[in-house]
């Protein structure tokens, strides 16, 4: 089969590598996706640059989706053709969905919806049920007003559209006049330019001084500092699921503590089995009810895989990055 890896860390046009790899075989409890695309996203460009590779070459990213051609001992036949999209596929494990195919345990291969597009499917992993688990993880928001840190990214467009369906005031905080756009047109009903320094205030002057019910937050590094000036309400909570550099930071106890908030921190790919399978089923009736918009550059094909994760790493597009494999 066709594959895209890499043997060692750094940078995408130095290291990454397009050529024939074996093609897997279904094992056991497994299926085997024939992949039509596969999505890229900032893990898999922050695993290429500098997490140790635990095998002697990586075929990277996790999310795709395809047709199942081949199942193994103990997985019904009836699955055989069956339209999918994937989560997990490259965690902990050194074979993702940069090829024409990949195994998976036949759980990681989720049922993909008619009316949705294979472009759309790799979309569906990490940046969309991330949004869906962060919002789950926010509670009723009905009613409510929620911060979302980087409303235009991939998960932000997602959660954006999730939380206003679900009845809440969003207010999202973006880079430029196309990202608020953006957020706007996936229902953000405020933009707050977040380079300006003043979100704080911002948001104080949306809320009436009483800072937001929930920050859904990509960026723990920044919004960490926040939390001591009034970005949340009285028992407010912030849902985390990410944040860049420093890995340790500092938190204002006092303001936690007497402001009562609630801190949640979770890793998309690491849910437990009952929210896992809440987020698939609550986002493949999305998909059915085709209530999501899908945001998407246009494609990049397996050679030119180095140029999709420069376009994930420079962090200037608007819409999701998809390898297509197959038509």
């Amino acid at each position: 089969m066709k594959a895209a890896w890499y043997e060692r860390n750094g940078p995408a046009k130095e290291v990454m590598v397009v050529g024939e790899r074996p093609t897997p075989e279904a094992g056991a409890g497994e299926v085997r996706l024939r992949l039509h695309t596969s999505g890229v996203n900032p893990s898999d460009v922050k695993s290429r640059m500098a997490r140790p590779l635990g095998a002697p070459y990586i075929i990277p990213h996790s999310d795709g989706a395809g047709v199942i051609d081949q199942v193994g001992a103990g997985v019904p036949a009836t699955r055989m053709g069956e339209r999918v999209w994937t989560w997990n596929a490259q965690w902990q494990r050194p074979h993702g969905t940069a090829a024409e195919y990949v195994v998976l345990p036949a759980a990681q291969a989720v049922y993909l919806p008619d009316n949705t597009s294979f472009e759309a499917g790799a979309c569906m992993g990490i940046p969309a049920l991330t949004a869906l688990q962060a919002m789950r993880l926010a509670g009723d928001v009905k009613g409510k007003q929620v911060l979302v840190t980087g409303a235009s990214s991939s998960v932000g467009h997602y959660l954006t559209q999730m939380l206003s369906q679900a009845g809440a005031t969003v207010i999202g905080t973006v880079g430029n006049e196309a990202k608020a756009a953006h957020a706007k047109a996936a229902g953000a009903s405020h933009t707050l330019f977040y380079k300006n320094g003043q979100t704080v205030n911002e948001v104080k002057a949306l809320t009436q001084g009483q800072g937001v019910d929930a920050v859904i937050d990509m960026d723990f590094s920044t919004t960490a500092g926040w939390l001591a000036q009034g970005i949340l309400k009285h028992h407010g909570q912030l849902v985390c699921y990410g944040s860049n550099p420093p890995p340790d930071i500092s938190v204002a106890f006092r303001a936690m503590l007497f402001g009562s908030f609630n801190l949640k921190f979770f890793l998309v790919y690491d849910l437990l089995s009952a929210d896992r399978l809440a987020c698939l089923t609550g986002l493949n009736a999305m998909l059915t009810a085709d209530s999501l918009q899908h945001s998407l550059l246009p494609s990049f094909t397996l050679d030119q895989v180095a140029q999709a994760h420069e376009t994930v790493e420079a962090g200037q597009s608007i819409g999701n990055v998809v390898l297509q494999l197959a038509s």
